[in-house]
């Protein structure tokens, strides 16, 4: 890799970092950078240097989070555990996807949130609970299973989509919602980051440069709608 594709990427990452810090919507980033800097990079490759540098990030946002808000661990521990499972097998299965169909995809992320985000504009704003058992256990089958399989297999966008779970069908507050979010987000980050790893799709320095970049500026609890 050049001069030039490293100091993009580091400066993305940077960025990133600076992004998820003010409002959220960093992880948004870090793939097509990884992608448009070093356009011969297999796709696996990508998504595995990725979590590496991602990682860091969410489990840094996790532990803050832990310690500022009250964690709902009913919720957020079964989901991280079935997560860490569910985002290794969509690892496993991310290089069934075409390279050339990630582009197009985090334009679809960008675009639904923004559509989902503007239809229901209260939506996390206050805390409106409706945690009964059975919605429970939507969430975690939502977060742990779907999403996670996302994340592993994509990955774009999972902490929005975390987030917007948590308060569509919890009624949690942003603040809670992303506290949940970065749990599970860990959890995808590490199971897919495991399967990556022992297949030899990640590039160990470059990640670790990007999650320095990436963990420069200290975390912010959201007050409005993130893009995790």
């Amino acid at each position: 890799m050049d001069a030039l594709s490293l100091t993009t990427l580091l400066t993305a990452a940077l960025v990133a970092g600076w992004v998820d810090a003010v409002v959220g919507g960093g992880g948004l980033l870090l793939l097509p950078a990884l992608l448009v800097a070093a356009p011969g990079v297999p796709v696996a490759t990508a998504l595995g240097t990725n979590k590496l540098a991602a990682i860091f990030g969410t489990s840094t946002a996790a532990v803050t989070y832990a310690r500022r808000t009250k964690l709902d661990w009913g919720v957020a521990g079964p989901a991280a555990g079935l997560a860490v499972l569910t985002a290794g097998l969509g690892a496993a299965l991310a290089g069934a996807v075409p390279g050339g169909a990630y582009r197009p995809v985090v334009l679809v992320v960008l675009v639904a949130v923004a559509v989902f985000v503007m239809a229901r504009p209260s939506l996390g704003v206050v805390s409106s609970p409706r945690r009964t058992p059975g919605r429970v256990v939507v969430a975690v089958a939502v977060a742990g299973l779907g999403i996670a399989l996302y994340d592993g297999l994509i990955g774009p966008g999972t902490g929005t989509f975390l987030v917007l779970a948590f308060t569509a069908i919890l009624g949690s507050d942003f603040v809670h919602a992303s506290a949940m979010a970065k749990v599970v987000n860990a959890g995808t980050n590490l199971g897919a980051l495991v399967v990556f790893g022992l297949t030899g799709h990640v590039w160990w320095a470059l990640g670790a440069a990007m999650a320095v970049c990436l963990s420069l500026i200290p975390l912010s609890e959201p007050t409005r709608h993130p893009l995790i």
